[in-house]
């Protein structure tokens, strides 16, 4: 594609010839036909090496340019996504249809335009909604309900009782819906040790648009249901306890964790490797850093918390700074003193 039909299919304005582009990459990856983008002047020295054939700039860029063609748009983020969109190969075409070795209960229900892949399994009373792609490998149980156009993705396990709404994507090796960690335990009068396992007897129930990444586990309620709202985003190997409930619109970043009966607010971000307590309430619009452990409730009177135990970014940064600041000034006092001989 010339340089020139994308900047009209993104609304840019090109600089420099209208060379060919085939691909997108990083500035530091890029080579010729690829295109690149930059919207940071702290990446400029990156830009002005960079081999791509084209960067996409902000309108109003004043520092150094690469060595390249440039097309300026409003957003070079977004402009970007837009062209990988372009350039990215087509998805398989799932045509509607069953294959011969999906095993199908005879009361599930499929509905219009449905794909049903190689070897999956969908159990007793399960409802399929209109144009869902199922692929190979999947295990549906017993009373599960998927929403139209919901697209489950290989060895993905829904077990019984768990719905998905509509429009939903769920990655490889989801696990929905299995036991969380229920368990009592004590010691007898004798001394002996016990544990028994209590029950688990709820769903868990997803809401419309939401997408799941790969190996990431959602537990079943205790009783009630674990619930995932609306639009909300979870990235991959992520663990969310038993009757968790996120309101929606919020994202959960890799190998994050949720413990159980914990309560997550609407438009929430969960950074990578943070963990939250179980039995406590997160307000709307809270982030939580990478690696924050956060052992309380946090009612949104700060809205960014990072550390173990988490603390503000304020008290973060003195906490971390101190120490710093404690040894440049004994430096300090120590050169004043030599240089009053003392």
């Amino acid at each position: 594609m010339k340089a020139s039909e994308l900047c009209g299919r993104i609304g840019g304005t090109l600089e420099g010839e209208d060379v060919e582009l085939v691909a997108a990459a990083g500035l530091d990856e890029a080579r010729a036909g690829d295109l690149s983008f930059c919207k940071d002047p702290k990446h400029v020295k990156a830009v002005a090496s960079t081999k791509a054939s084209a960067v996409l700039l902000p309108r109003d860029w004043a520092h150094e340019l690469p060595p390249c063609s440039v097309i300026r748009v409003d957003d070079p983020n977004h402009a970007c996504m837009a062209a990988a969109a372009i350039f990215a190969p087509p998805e398989p075409e799932r045509k509607p249809s069953v294959h011969p070795t999906a095993v199908i209960d005879p009361s599930a229900s499929l509905g219009e335009g449905v794909y049903i892949g190689p070897w999956t399994v969908i159990e007793k009373n399960t409802v399929i909604g209109d144009g869902a792609v199922i692929e190979a490998q999947v295990f549906i149980g017993e009373n599960c309900k998927v929403g139209a156009k919901t697209h489950i993705y290989p060895q993905v396990t829904l077990r019984e009782g768990t719905v998905v709404g509509r429009e939903c994507i769920l990655h490889c090796g989801v696990r929905l819906g299995g036991d969380g960690y229920g368990f009592n335990n004590g010691r007898r009068e004798d001394g002996s040790v016990y544990i028994e396992k209590i029950p688990q007897l709820g769903i868990v129930e997803i809401g419309d648009g939401v997408e799941i990444g790969s190996n990431t586990t959602i537990d079943r309620a205790r009783i009630g249901r674990t619930y995932i709202g609306p639009m909300t985003k979870i990235d991959n190997l992520v663990q969310i306890g038993h009757n968790v409930k996120i309101k929606g619109y919020s994202g959960l970043i890799a190998q994050s964790g949720i413990a159980g009966s914990t309560e997550i607010g609407c438009g929430c971000l969960i950074w990578a490797q943070a963990g939250i307590s179980g039995h406590i309430k997160i307000a709307d619009g809270v982030q939580v850093g990478p690696q924050a452990g956060v052992p309380q409730s946090l009612d949104g009177s700060v809205k960014y918390v990072i550390g173990t135990p988490c603390e503000s970014m304020k008290d973060f940064g003195a906490r971390v700074l101190l120490p710093k600041m404690v040894s440049k000034i004994k430096t300090d006092v120590k050169e004043l003193k030599a240089k009053k001989g003392e």
